[in-house]
This record gives C-alpha cells, structure tokens and sequence, in this order.
C-alpha cells in the first residue's frame, strides 16, 4: 500500500490498508521519500543517499524505521507511521523518474512477499486530466503510476482515490468526473469507507506529521459538512460524506484514461518528468518548491 503523493499519504492510505486486513489480506505501508516544504526545507524529493536509517532494498527504496530521516535530520512521514504500526514502512526514492521508482518498488514487493500494490492517492490530484485550474502537485503521483505500469507484467497493481477533494486541489465534481470517465473505461472495480475506529487511527497517526489532506478525511468520516482551509488559507476543502470514501481502479485498464502519468511514461529521470509535465503547461509542486527556495 503505497501513499504515492509523497509527504503524509502514506497516513490516509491507511484508510484502505485497514480495509485490506479485515478482509484477511496483510499489509506493508509506504510511500515516496519528499517531505513538502513547510517539513523539509530542501526542494524536491530526497535520493536513496540523502535517506539516513533504514534498511536498503536495492537502489531505490528502504525498509524504513521510526528514526529514518534526511541527512538534516527531518523525519520522513513514513518513519512516523512505523512508529505509530510498529512495524517498517516502504520509502521510494522516485530522483530517478518512474523507471528508479519502479525499481524501488519490485525491490520492495520482492523482499517483502507482495504480489499486489495499491497505488494510493489522497485527494485526486492522481486521475486528473492536467486542465483544472487548481491542480498544483501532479509530479510525485504521474511519477509513481507510471512506475506503476512499468512493473504491472510482474505485480498486480490497483490505483486508490481517498478522500475526493481533500487535498484541496480538484474541486469534487472535477474528481467525480473523472472517476466517472475511469467507470467508463472499465477501470473501476470498487469503493469502500471509512469506519470510525479507522479514522480514529488515521488521526493518531496523523499527529506527529503535517499532513493536513489526511485529517480532512477524518473529518469527512465523522460527518463534518463544509468547508475547510488547508496550506495557510492557499486551499479549501468541500467536506462531506464523499470525502470519507475510497475509490479504487485496475491500474492498467486506467492507463488510456490517465494523461499525466502517460506523458511521463517514459521520462529517464525527475527532471525529464518534470519538464514533460511542463510542456503541457502544467505547474508542479516541484516548480512550487523551487521558486519558494529561490532556486527557480
């Protein structure tokens, strides 16, 4: 169960990974090695040599721990979730483009037994189509659905909405819509909610990270209806029960469907993804980090 936005949807991907246990199926936490910039105030994603602690798993990923941090001695938001579990988290160093992530990942599924991977993505920033006027982090979850696709001749792989609009970047009928566009390709193959002791954990593992997208759909399950100020008043939030729900794809039967991701498909490195997106005049949280670094 991969969060593949970076910073806490690792958090809200517990949603599912819960959901996934009660129905006897074990699972491993994970997500993608970039704490947002309010946390880590280097730009971008960290590389497997910028990850300190840890167990390696190949060249890009890591077997994570409470104490696994960057060199600055940030902690990364899966590290806080293994504290929370008790149990290692999965860290994917994505530098590299989908092809270094796709190596994390099989690394990953291959040391720890899994034959399936959730592609989980808080919000639905993921299954955008790149021309809504809100989108602002599409890098991190093209990146990793199209590492995804690269590795689904070897793993089974579904890709996970939760929480529709609680990132607060797609409005929710431009999410709905667009699940509505995957329902038509074929591609969706189930919802489910979440149940209050689940969102009761969600919040305890939210408390020592940033994130704020997970909480909201805590408070979407607990029947709060609204509306919500994230990112310093930049974002708002529609709450409701819609929020609360999770929705989920078969990755492959997604892909025509999934424009983002195809237009970084074959990018050999972040940069390369970077730039693809670029192209289509698309602003990311890289070109974000950046320019709030003064680097860009």
């Amino acid at each position: 169960m991969l969060g593949i936005g970076g910073g806490g949807d690792v958090v809200g991907s517990l949603a599912l990974a819960r959901r996934c246990e009660q129905l006897g199926t074990p699972f491993v936490l994970g997500g993608v090695a970039w704490e947002r910039l309010p946390v880590d105030p280097v730009p971008g994603p960290r590389p497997l040599s910028q990850v300190v602690g840890g167990d390696p798993l190949g060249g890009h990923a890591v077997l994570a721990g409470p104490d696994t941090a960057t060199p600055e001695g940030v902690r990364f938001s899966e590290a806080h979730v293994a504290a929370h579990l008790g149990a290692p988290t999965v860290l994917i160093d994505i530098t590299d483009g989908p092809d270094g992530a796709a190596d994390g990942i099989g690394s990953a599924a291959g040391r720890l037994g899994c034959d399936l991977v959730v592609y989980a993505d808080i919000g639905g920033d993921a299954i955008a189509a790149g021309t809504e006027p809100g989108l602002g982090s599409p890098l991190c979850d093209a990146v990793m659905l199209a590492a995804g696709l690269r590795v689904e001749t070897r793993l089974d792989a579904v890709m996970a909405v939760i929480g529709a609009g609680c990132d607060g970047e797609l409005e929710l009928d431009e999410v709905l819509g667009r699940i509505a566009t995957l329902a038509a390709a074929g591609a969706w193959i189930g919802s489910s909610s979440v149940d209050p002791a689940t969102a009761d954990e969600i919040e305890a593992a939210a408390a020592a990270t940033a994130t704020e997208a997970s909480m909201q759909v805590v408070h979407c399950a607990r029947g709060v209806t609204g509306t919500a100020e994230i990112r310093g008043g930049r974002r708002r939030v529609p709450l409701g029960p819609v929020g609360a729900l999770a929705f989920c794809f078969d990755l492959v039967t997604a892909a025509a469907e999934l424009p983002l991701a195809s237009a970084v498909l074959t990018a050999e490195s972040l940069d390369a993804a970077h730039q693809a997106l670029r192209e289509l005049g698309i602003s990311t949280e890289l070109d974000y980090e950046l320019e709030r670094a003064g680097q860009g």
